[in-house]
């Protein structure tokens, strides 16, 4: 599946960072990696000037599923590097390349697989919209937006609050739910036909949207509840997430 090494040694790969603000890093060791399906390997250089890694981009609200650091973490900083030619040298590759060899990485480092499509899948949402194609970005909008209003429909549907989606009806509640996850699966598998060659990462987004959108709006709420505390005692936050005024007191 390809392989990480010490560019300096020729080693086993040693992945050196330095924290340049806690959320950012540079690297302090060059490491290369080895892919199967390219005949040079990819170096990404140990330059303060050119590269930065936030380690996997993973939202705040996310990070009980996808910690942003673990076993895929030199998968990440690799993916980083990729995705902007001026990082790293080696083949140059476009942007869903540098995905597909993302998660090939992070399965040949351990990481469950489970854990590397669901990683590659959310890589993909960059790669769509950053596209800049219409088409693209409409069929991310497109499955993202019907996937969640069906989700709130649904469950309007099965307390009945609303009645409007014609596989819930007025059926036992044990029908409902399992009709309900029936269409988890079968709405976003269709919609996903609008990615093309990128439909699998639909289907595990849409899917994944769908059986986890009552979880995210649980963890929403508590998340915005959290930051209306933390700035009614520590005060506002700047852009970058710090408390000016007790870093100004301290």
């Amino acid at each position: 599946m390809g392989q990480f090494f010490d560019a300096e040694t020729g080693g086993v790969l040693r992945l050196e960072l330095r924290s340049v603000d806690g959320r950012a890093f540079t690297l302090l060791r060059t490491f290369g990696y080895r892919d199967d399906k390219h005949e040079e390997p990819f170096v990404v250089p140990a330059d303060l000037s050119t590269f930065r890694t936030d380690l996997a981009s993973v939202p705040d609200l996310f990070t009980w599923l996808v910690p942003r650091s673990g076993d895929f973490l030199p998968a990440a900083v690799l993916h980083d590097a990729l995705v902007a030619p001026e990082r790293y040298r080696g083949p140059r590759v476009e942007r869903h390349e540098a995905d597909r060899i993302f998660r090939r990485a992070m399965i040949g480092l351990g990481t469950g697989r489970v854990r590397a499509w669901l990683m590659w899948a959310a890589v993909t949402l960059g790669t769509l919209w950053w596209s800049r194609s219409l088409r693209w970005r409409g069929a991310l909008v497109a499955l993202l937006g019907v996937v969640s209003v069906t989700g709130v429909l649904a469950t309007l549907d099965f307390f009945d609050v609303l009645d409007v989606l014609p596989w819930m009806g007025q059926r036992p509640w044990e029908q409902e739910l399992a009709l309900g996850a029936l269409f988890a699966l079968l709405v976003p598998s269709a919609l996903s036909l609008l990615w093309g060659r990128y439909r699998v990462a639909g289907v595990i987004v849409g899917v994944s949207l769908a059986l986890l959108l009552h979880v995210t709006a649980v963890l929403l709420v508590l998340y915005a509840a959290y930051l209306a505390l933390e700035r009614l005692v520590s005060g506002p936050a700047d852009e970058e997430g710090v408390r000016v005024e007790d870093r100004l007191r301290a």
